[in-house]
């Protein structure tokens, strides 16, 4: 990474040029921001706290929050900062950590997104057999699987990346770095190819991915529609169709956003598409497959009953005064 001397810092896309509409993007982002972080800090805790959810959905459903945070807090506070200082510069180590790190969240998250609709498949099409194929070793394995792939991903393509020389200036058309972004700086044609090749490998695994999705809920809408009560396949279908309609937004859009063809971008539609799936998809997990739950609802209204109980006792304990 010998880039770093002579490329000081990069220029990323502002979001509007009028100061009015920057303090108004800033305010959306800060409530983006808490929303995620509420939701998903009460997943994890209440999934912690609560031994009731400690069940292969739980463990998995905890992870995902992990990953959603970590996407949410990579991009978001940086494109904040740069719309109230209305600014634009980020420095090159801080350009590298963010691409690793977003990258490792979303490889991460697309892994854990498979794990979850497997464990779905088993739950409802092979009930009989899901303490044996997810028992607590498997989810380990699994959960540790899909973050060393997050992680050997965005060491790859992050050393590969800035491995490149760049002389087409430092100004990015995005409002974070972002590999198609950089590699428009590049003077490199192998080391364009070379990595424009690892990003077609990644869709085709991605690709791979979504098809086992598409194919594990289409098993389950059919064993679903199996189900005698009307009450029960309501439940099913209303759980599991939010479920397919996040996954392919967010796989949707990443696609778009790493292979879309040259002629077709522009700054509003690549600020459009990289919103889409890095900060309304990681935002929308935590409302779609965490609090639709009616165990993890129940588990949090006592959670929250609790706390309130012991602030009042706490209270009357503090108030009285003995005769």
């Amino acid at each position: 990474m010998s880039n770093s001397s002579s490329m000081p810092q990069f220029l990323l896309l502002a979001f509007a040029d009028r100061r009015e509409l920057q303090l108004l993007h800033f305010w959306l982002f800060l409530g983006i921001s808490l929303a995620a972080l509420l939701a998903n800090g009460l997943i994890l805790s209440v999934v912690a706290c609560d031994h009731h959810l400690h069940t292969p959905m739980g463990f998995f459903l905890l992870n995902l929050s992990l990953t959603d945070l970590g996407c949410i807090c990579t991009t978001v506070p940086k494109a904040m900062h740069n719309s109230l200082w209305d600014t634009t510069t980020i420095s090159y180590t801080a350009c590298v950590a963010q691409l690793f790190f977003f990258f490792f969240f979303i490889s991460a998250e697309l892994c854990l997104l498979t794990i979850m609709c497997y464990d779905r498949y088993v739950a409802i099409c092979k009930p009989l057999h899901y303490r044996t194929l997810l028992g607590s070793r498997a989810c380990a394995h699994m959960a540790a699987a899909a973050w060393a792939t997050g992680f050997l991903t965005a060491l790859l393509h992050t050393a590969n990346t800035f491995s490149l020389p760049l002389c087409q200036g430092n100004a990015l058309g995005q409002f974070f770095c972002e590999i198609p972004h950089i590699l428009k700086l590049s003077c490199s044609h192998s080391g364009y190819l070379r990595e424009i090749g690892l990003i077609v490998v990644n869709a085709c695994l991605a690709l791979v991915f979504f098809i086992f999705i598409v194919f594990s809920y289409v098993q389950i809408f059919r064993a679903v529609l199996r189900i005698p009560s009307q009450q029960g396949r309501h439940k099913a279908f209303s759980t599991c169709l939010p479920h397919l309609v996040v996954v392919s937004l967010f796989i949707s859009t990443s696609f778009f956003a790493y292979l879309k063809p040259p002629s077709i971008s522009s700054p509003s539609l690549d600020l459009i598409v990289s919103v889409l799936y890095s900060v309304v998809s990681p935002t929308l997990n935590p409302l779609i497959y965490g609090l639709r739950n009616q165990e993890l609802k129940d588990a949090l209204r006592k959670l929250i009953t609790g706390c309130f109980s012991e602030t009042i006792n706490s209270l009357s304990s503090a108030c009285y005064v003995p005769h």
